[in-house]
């Protein structure tokens, strides 16, 4: 894993205050969304064999037991510490719910096109964290999140032929993650990145595993390295997911979840031999360069303002 945890955070079950380090940040939430690209594509692959709560639990299940052994010899029992036992379980209910969406949505279309959808998910969660959290979107922030989601709409081509039932499941999976992105921003202000992840990939394993005795196909031996990368891979995006909105304000990093669309399109070719449209690459072409836009503005150094002389 990238990046190490400071001695507060490793000695303390709760951070000691929140930093913001909105370029590390938005290097964090890169390195998630490449991963987890690998992790759907991963998903979408299993999903045509094994039900997709089996799926889901399994992938789960491995990152519990990596990251139990990344997190406990840190900071021991402590990670398991918190108040808010309530909004850890809604959270992964919420959650279980738009995984669930997403990954049905990627068994019914392209990678890319499941992907791109599922785009508005950041200005949903920049709405959101505007209304309950009260975290002010500027200009830049808001002229990225319309550019790239206008990139979406060029991809998506509503009422073309991409448009599908699939596209509906993956629609309210954008939903509900917009707000789950919200609602884990707020909740960092007494949470640990790694108390938040661990809760979250507890509940998950069981509400997942919930389903096993209603939809399993035994895993065949020669599934079990993908199965165990899929794992592995989620484990990461997660981690460094749930970091990214640990250190920066919800608007200033999440449009830079449209650069997985890229890693999309490159696993749905190489993988399914879908061959990108000319709307998938213009809208493309608008996404990353709003990411872009939004990173040099978010990186530059910030001067405060001189009174002028009297």
């Amino acid at each position: 894993m990238t990046g190490s945890s400071t001695d507060a955070e490793r000695n303390s079950p709760l951070p000691p205050g929140r930093q913001e380090r909105i370029p590390l940040a938005i290097l964090y939430m890169v390195s998630a969304g490449a991963i987890f690209s690998f992790s759907s594509a991963a998903s979408k692959w299993l999903v045509a064999t094994y039900p997709p709560g089996e799926v889901l639990f399994s992938r789960v299940f491995v990152s519990l037991v990596l990251f139990s052994a990344f997190a406990l010899p840190t900071t021991g029992l402590s990670v398991l510490h918190t108040r808010r036992h309530g909004a850890h379980m809604l959270r992964s209910m919420s959650q279980f719910t738009s995984q669930t969406l997403l990954l049905i949505a990627f068994s019914m279309m392209p990678l890319a096109s499941a992907t791109a959808i599922n785009f508005p998910a950041p200005l949903f969660a920049a709405l959101a964290s505007l209304i309950f959290l009260k975290e002010p979107i500027n200009a830049p922030r808001l002229f990225a999140l319309v550019a790239g989601f206008f990139g979406v709409l060029i991809v998506t081509n509503p009422g073309g032929e991409t448009f599908q039932i699939g596209a509906l499941y993956a629609l309210g999976n954008a939903l509900l993650f917009g707000t789950v992105t919200a609602g884990v921003r707020g909740m960092t202000m007494t949470e640990s990145a790694k108390t938040l992840t661990m809760y979250q990939l507890i509940w998950l394993t069981i509400f997942y595993g919930m389903t096993l005795p209603f939809f399993f196909v035994t895993p065949a031996w020669s599934d079990m390295p993908l199965i165990i990368a899929n794992g592995v891979t989620n484990m990461l995006g997660q981690y460094w997911w749930t970091r990214s909105i640990h250190l920066a304000p919800t608007a200033a990093v999440t449009p830079f979840q449209y650069l997985s669309l890229l890693w999309a399109m490159l696993f749905g070719f190489a993988v399914w031999g879908d061959v990108p449209t000319v709307g998938l690459l213009l809208g493309s072409v608008i996404v990353v360069g709003s990411g872009l836009f939004l990173l040099w503005h978010e990186s530059r150094p910030k001067f405060p303002k001189l009174d002028p002389p009297q």
